[in-house]
């Protein structure tokens, strides 16, 4: 489908009705049309009807045309009652690089059904992700697998780290050969200008946007951009914008510090589920540790064979706190490596380990020679723009240190994972981040939602979030997991309320998830 033009760009100087009418009616609308088999994958037959799906095309640059236009894949679920429609609804599920696409398949998994009864639910892939002109740093697969397939998660030894920072230094060098003038605009400044002429294009004056993780920052960035077209944003598992814009360092040192808060959560929680959770016995807390600290000098084997090394501890055991729904595993697996520090007749257990079903961060697989980089290199693209890291890549190793000593879990993985990037990434001092400042005079309050144990996005950058916007209204919840719209009818109904009536929730308010870790769901 040819991308439509954009005749008009969205200004984010202050204006009112008529300025956001006339500016609609000077952007080109999107031509939606039919979507793919594989877009509508498990959708059922009789709402295959409520999907379209389009391409509309942006500016590369929205200062300067001359850099030509990209593609934003768009997929529309019209509202299921068209009498009632509010407008639009724009999702974004974070990463930075996460597919939205196809999130208007899902939403009933997050939302009140009067949402999608009311709103014609949009998804779309941001700059450089998935089908939207992917941001892509290799042309082969061989080269990204000899690239990222040198990254320790958890470097230790002096091979291990100066392995490590050669490949980012490697993986820079391919970015600035291959991935064109787009990874000079790949800040979340971007990201929220296209989702301004999208949100024109699609006919709505003003942006109604519920936004996961990282998309937390796309719907505060574009409450502070464009605080008169704002609608209502709902920002769900939230970033600290101020710090990670203006101190990446300190930004990603504080996510390890969350990765430990939930841990230690979890530990505490465990211990006391009893049968519940496997590793209940004894005292958890000192048992992890124990199993953390071998494996800084030797890996394990468990009881299938298989390895287990620090790094891949760390990576399970992160992948896993952010769903309570796998504590029971997890706890299971960690039994299972601790039995293997102290055998006993009772844990001479075989089988498939307990590990291998929990969440983890895969390698490229194995592929023919020459074959396509099908993959995107976004991730790196949008937070090497927008977080100043102010360092040499010589520093790492130090900050490492400290970060042992601060967060002894998660402190080195954070660093090498997020930080030991961007001082060698190509566009990280040509890109042109927001930087603030970020209070927001919008009619209506953005809504944040923020768990008590969320390990990627801990509870304290919700605070922050709420009171750096100045104009919202901060819904905590009693929980685990990160993120948790779609887990709390609490949440949930107020959430409803707000996006369909513009109804804002009271202040101080405390939820509770559906489910409690360790514990299943009543039945009805």
């Amino acid at each position: 489908m040819a991308a439509a033009a954009v005749t008009g760009t969205a200004s984010a100087a202050p204006g009112g009705a008529g300025v956001r009418a006339a500016e609609v009616a000077t952007t080109a609308a999107v031509k939606w049309g039919e979507c793919t088999k594989d877009q509508l994958a498990g959708v059922p037959a009789d709402q295959v009807k409520l999907y379209s799906c389009a391409r509309y095309g942006v500016p590369i640059d929205h200062d300067d045309a001359s850099l030509g236009t990209i593609d934003i894949a768009l997929m529309k679920r019209a509202a299921k009652v068209p009498g009632q429609r509010v407008g639009s609804l724009f999702l974004n599920p974070g990463g930075p690089g996460g597919s939205g696409l196809t999130m208007p398949t899902a939403a009933d998994q997050y939302f009140q059904p009067q949402v999608a009864d009311r709103f014609d639910l949009i998804g779309f892939d941001p700059r450089g992700v998935g089908e939207s002109n992917p941001l892509r740093c290799f042309t082969t697969a061989e080269d990204a697998a000899d690239v990222q397939g040198a990254l320790v998660p958890v470097p230790l030894s002096r091979t291990e780290i100066s392995g490590t920072l050669a490949a980012y230094r490697d993986y820079g060098e391919f970015c600035h050969r291959n991935a064109g003038a787009l990874l000079d605009h790949m800040s979340t400044r971007d990201v929220v200008r296209d989702l301004d002429t999208l949100r024109a294009a699609v006919g709505d004056r003003q942006l109604t946007y519920v936004g996961f993780s990282y998309g937390t920052l796309i719907g505060s960035t574009y409450a502070a951009m464009f605080p008169e077209q704002t609608r209502a944003i709902v920002i769900d598992g939230n970033v600290d914008p101020q710090l990670r814009t203006n101190d990446g360092v300190t930004y990603d040192l504080g996510r390890a510090q969350g990765f430990e808060i939930s841990l230690d959560a979890f530990l505490k929680r465990c211990g006391e589920a009893g049968k519940a959770c496997a590793f209940s016995s004894g005292t958890p807390r000192a048992k992890f540790d124990e199993l953390r600290e071998h494996l800084r000098t030797e890996p394990i084997t468990l009881p299938d064979g298989s390895k287990l090394n620090l790094s891949a501890l760390t990576s399970l055991v992160s992948g896993a706190l952010y769903s309570p729904a796998s504590f029971p595993q997890l706890g299971e697996a960690l039994q299972q490596a601790y039995d293997v520090l102290h055998p006993s007749a009772q844990s001479q257990s075989r089988g498939k380990s307990a590990f291998a079903g929990l969440p983890t961060h895969g390698g490229v697989a194995d592929v023919r020679p020459d074959s396509p980089y099908t993959a995107d290199d976004s991730y790196f693209g949008v937070n090497c723009a927008d977080k100043p890291i102010g360092i040499s890549q010589d520093q790492v190793p130090g900050i490492a240190a400290d970060a042992d000593r601060q967060s002894p879990t998660f402190g080195r993985y954070q660093v090498f994972s997020d930080i030991a990037a961007c001082p060698v990434w190509p566009a990280a001092t040509t890109s042109d981040p927001y930087r603030g400042p970020w209070q927001s005079h919008t009619a209506t309050p953005v809504l944040v939602v923020s768990n008590y144990y969320d390990p990627a996005t801990q509870y304290k950058f919700g605070q922050r979030m709420a009171a750096e916007l100045g104009n919202s209204r901060l819904l905590s919840v009693d929980a685990f997991g990160h993120c948790i719209l779609g887990d709390s009818q609490g949440v949930d109904d107020a959430t409803a309320a707000y996006l369909i009536d513009l109804k804002v929730p009271a202040d101080g308010q405390v939820f509770q998830p559906d489910v409690q870790p360790f514990s299943t769901p009543e039945k009805s």
